[in-house]
């Protein structure tokens, strides 16, 4: 989750990120919201934003999504990696066509509610990067998710290296 700036301008990057994070996690509780590094990392389970097969954003994804647009929104200096993943149910291809159409979803969306679409980086990934074995329903669930990195951008970056500096 990016490159560790070091030094006080490290902890001036990582307070900002504990702050984003305790926010997300508020209003996002049915995700899995982590602190890596000098970034955040936030997992969504694809059952909570998808009907099975289908890259449609639910009801209730759209009212979890808006609220992290709004919060991202409020700390505009941070990228966001955008990243689709499916268990191995169905073949390589229907399942790198479906991360890549669950990822754009994602991303779509919280560009519609005001977030610029260059602070995204979308990647997909199909069944090759399960988190879990593909062995039991139980893991093929945790497998079908929408993951999002949330990391300094380069304004951050400079800031808070000059704020060291003082």
């Amino acid at each position: 989750l990016g490159a560790v700036i070091g030094g006080g301008a490290g902890y001036i990057i990582g307070n900002n990120m504990d702050k984003q994070a305790e926010e997300i996690k508020g209003v996002v509780p049915d995700a899995e919201v982590n602190r890596v590094g000098e970034g955040i990392e936030l997992t969504f389970n694809s059952a909570l934003l998808f009907k099975i097969n289908s890259s449609e954003l639910s009801d209730s994804a759209k009212a979890s999504l808006d609220k992290l647009a709004d919060i991202f929104t409020k700390y505009p200096e941070t990228n966001i990696l955008v990243e689709g993943h499916t268990d191995d149910t169905g073949s390589d291809a229907f399942n790198m066509q479906l991360s890549e159409k669950r990822a754009y979803s994602v991303s779509n969306y919280l560009q519609s509610e005001g977030v610029p679409q260059d602070r995204f980086t979308i990647k997909w990934y199909g069944e090759n990067q399960p988190k879990y074995p593909n062995d039991s329903e139980a893991n093929r669930i945790k497998n079908r998710r929408v993951e999002l990195a949330i990391v300094a951008n380069d304004t951050m970056k400079q800031k808070a290296k000059n704020e060291n500096k003082n």
